[in-house]
């Protein structure tokens, strides 16, 4: 083991000891309860998060289309259906597999979920058509006003035959897919048309490819470019749906088109991209997540031992763990895992629930894991991603949570546009658009606590400025939370275990 690694080992151990176990409980509660504060649209009589408002009613109303609902993806008040359904495939992929462990937030949890799938039903009503965003960003940017009193332009993107999509229709397929498979139990007939849509929409995706940066690159970038291509939402997408259905098709799918990633770099619009590596997971790049999601049905499935998933899964894991001669993360001196980009706790929280969900897998298969010379069991897979659940809740060099509202010590000021602005209630008349940078500007505390919502996190040194104009720091994002509701479902059941 080399020297750094070794010092990381001991650091992130000795974090961990020094500070007093977490409520993962509560931390749980609160991650779910933060969608409630990005929703979009007509807000429902039992919405908690009262602070909030109802916004953007008319959206899609002028083009005869209701897109009215989903959710805001961050700080400002643009619908990018993109990462929206990355995070609501991994909200259903906590519940999956994690559900059973949420007890009385397992309802809130569904209703999260089904926030985005009665969205995403809305924008691919017509055939041949997908709706990928709403919302003008440069405008929207300029702008510090809470989604209740929006004037900028609320313009419809979408990606059609004539203009493909295939990475946004693919994963909004994926969330439809994941998502059925959650409501089968409680509501089969949603379930049934989530799946059909899923279906349809992966059609359209695969039979018309091409990537929407080549279309709507002028709007979707630089926000949620993709720079990975669209092969890897195709193969996650027919992944989920080979789940939901076991339909041999969509197996053969996978299989048949799994070699496709990374097979070359192309340009589209400008952007570079190479089909990713087989670490990388998050809404832009699905290579890890296929592969420890392929996993669990290579036991039950007649596929000969040369298979792809497991070893690439194995590559995966091996590419994080401090010990191991091939990691290719770094990480901080209190021990947070870094990738390069920003958010970086989006890497820490998707990572980390590869981790528990593979650890999980490798128990059923009685299977361990070699990294080089170093053999690593399941437990240690699920002792590092607790190792990032834990300094996020506050056992870090700051003593500090990352995640709003829990503890004592947490960000006061998160780029978020309606949680800096005084509420509707306290101030009723409108915020212009320019009204708002008093707000940005001042060094108070947000008036208005974004319960559970987990921003970018410290830098590669442990620090934390808590400024909302370091966005890459400050602000939180779906993406970030939905990953983290399934680890602290897990941890709140299994905390005793460690």
């Amino acid at each position: 083991m080399k020297t750094t690694s070794l010092l990381v080992v001991v650091g992130m151990m000795a974090m961990a000891a020094a500070v007093a176990s977490h409520d993962y409980g509560d931390a749980l509660a609160k991650s779910i309860l933060f969608f409630e504060g990005q929703r979009s649209g007509k807000l429902p009589p039992n919405q908690r998060m009262t602070w909030r408002k109802d916004s953007a009613l008319e959206d899609g109303f002028q083009i005869g289309v209701d897109l009215t609902g989903g959710y805001y993806d961050a700080g400002d008040n643009v619908k990018f259906n993109f990462p929206m359904a990355f995070s609501t495939t991994m909200l259903a992929w906590s519940v999956l597999e994690f559900g059973k462990s949420m007890e009385s937030d397992l309802q809130h949890a569904l209703d999260a979920i089904r926030w985005a799938t009665d969205y995403f039903l809305k924008a691919t009503s017509i055939p041949g058509i997908v709706y990928a965003q709403v919302g003008e960003p440069y405008g929207d940017h300029d702008c510090w006003e809470r989604p209740e009193d929006m004037d900028t332009a609320r313009t419809p993107y979408a990606v059609s035959k004539q203009f493909p999509g295939s990475e946004v229709s693919a994963e909004i397929a994926a969330a439809l897919a994941a998502s059925s498979i959650v409501f089968r139990s409680t509501d089969s007939t949603y379930a049934v048309k989530l799946l059909n849509r899923a279906k349809t929409v992966f059609v359209f995706a695969d039979r018309y490819r091409g990537s929407y940066n080549d279309y709507l690159g002028k709007w979707v970038c630089p926000f949620y470019c993709d720079f990975s291509g669209y092969e890897d939402e195709l193969v996650w997408g027919a992944a989920w749906l080979y789940r939901a259905t076991k339909a041999p098709n969509y197996w053969n799918y996978v299989v048949e088109n799994i070699y496709n990633l990374g097979s070359g770099r192309k340009i589209t619009n400008g952007v570079s991209s190479s089909g990713g590596s087989v670490t990388e997971f998050g809404w832009d790049n699905k290579n890890a997540g296929i592969n420890v999601l392929v996993s669990r049905f290579i036991n039950t499935i007649n596929s000969n031992s040369s298979n792809p998933f497991i070893p690439k899964a194995d590559t995966f894991v091996c590419s994080l763990l401090p010990e191991s001669p091939t990691k290719s993360v770094s990480y901080s001196p209190g021990g947070l895992l870094f990738k390069p980009g920003g958010s970086n706790l989006q890497h820490a929280t998707t990572l980390s629930f590869l981790l528990v969900v593979y650890s999980r897998y490798l128990k059923q298969a009685n299977k361990d894991i070699h990294c080089g010379n170093v053999v690593v069991n399941r437990a240690r897979l699920v002792q590092v991603a607790k190792g990032q659940v834990d300094y996020i809740l506050g056992s870090n060099p700051l003593n500090m949570s990352y995640m709003v509202g829990y503890g004592k010590n947490f960000p006061q000021r998160i780029h978020h546009r309606s949680s800096s602005l005084p509420s509707v209630a306290q101030h009723p008349g409108k915020v212009g658009c320019q009204d708002g940078i008093a707000y940005y500007d001042s060094k108070n505390s947000n008036p208005n606590e974004l319960t559970g919502a987990v921003v970018g996190g410290p830098d590669a040194n442990d620090s934390y400025a808590d400024s909302r104009s370091d966005f890459v720091h400050s602000e939180p994002t779906t993406y970030i939370n939905a990953p983290l509701v399934g680890l602290l479902a897990y941890f709140k059941s299994n905390s005793r275990s460690f």
